[in-house]
């Protein structure tokens, strides 16, 4: 004859009320930094619960409200709703100080534009590494211009809106000459590379049938 379980004992492994298990379900979920499955819910939940029904109603409880419970893989998450997302959004302003092959591969491509990179490095008489390109094209100052129509159709370089614009320059013709650089301190006072000093004259000479340079 089988002995009759205990009330007191048997009550020990009664399965909390759905109400009680939408609660632990959302506190685990709340807690959790990585969303978590069905199965961690079920080791950390009372003997007897069913996390995948709490999940069910909990889900229903928060649609339309600012924080949703959404499936990622096989877990689940609370994460805010797809439409509010831009509320969450930091923006920071990140001060980067460019080196001085940045900025002396800026001037040249700003004052010679289009350049290709041999030029950019025939002027400053030393190799472009590809980082401090990156690194321009990256900030949105520099971008890839028309390829010359030469041996090997080399891309060219130009500078972009966003370049002119963080300069307040209507466009590149704008630029102030390397004599209103070095009053304003912009520029050190040793010489900058030959090639930089550009005269009006080269100038005009570039712009002269420069169509028939590159291809459209």
């Amino acid at each position: 004859m089988i002995p009759t379980p205990d009330p007191i004992e048997k009550s020990l492994f009664e399965a909390p009320t759905m109400g009680a298990q939408e609660r632990m379900v959302e506190a685990i979920l709340f807690a959790s930094a990585e969303p978590v499955t069905v199965a961690e819910l079920i080791s950390r939940m009372p003997h007897g619960s069913d996390p995948a029904e709490a999940l069910v109603h909990v889900r229903k409880r928060y649609e339309g409200r600012g924080v949703q419970l959404v499936r990622v893989g096989d877990a689940w998450a609370m994460r805010t709703a797809a439409d509010l997302g831009h509320l969450m959004r930091k923006e920071t302003v990140e001060a980067r100080k460019l080196s001085r092959a940045a900025i002396e591969t800026l001037a040249i491509v700003a004052y010679h534009q289009p350049v290709t990179r041999a030029e950019i490095e025939e002027i400053r008489g030393v190799a472009v590494s590809r980082g401090t390109v990156d690194q321009l094209l990256e900030l949105d100052w520099i971008r890839l211009g028309r390829r010359r129509m030469t041996p090997g159709r080399p891309v060219t370089f130009v500078v972009t809106e966003h370049f002119l614009d963080h300069f307040g320059l209507e466009s590149a013709r704008d630029l102030p000459g390397l004599k209103e650089l070095r009053a304003a301190g912009l520029l050190e006072n040793r010489p900058l590379p030959s090639g930089l000093q550009k005269t009006e004259d080269d100038e005009d000479e570039a712009t002269t049938g420069q169509s028939e340079l590159f291809e459209d």
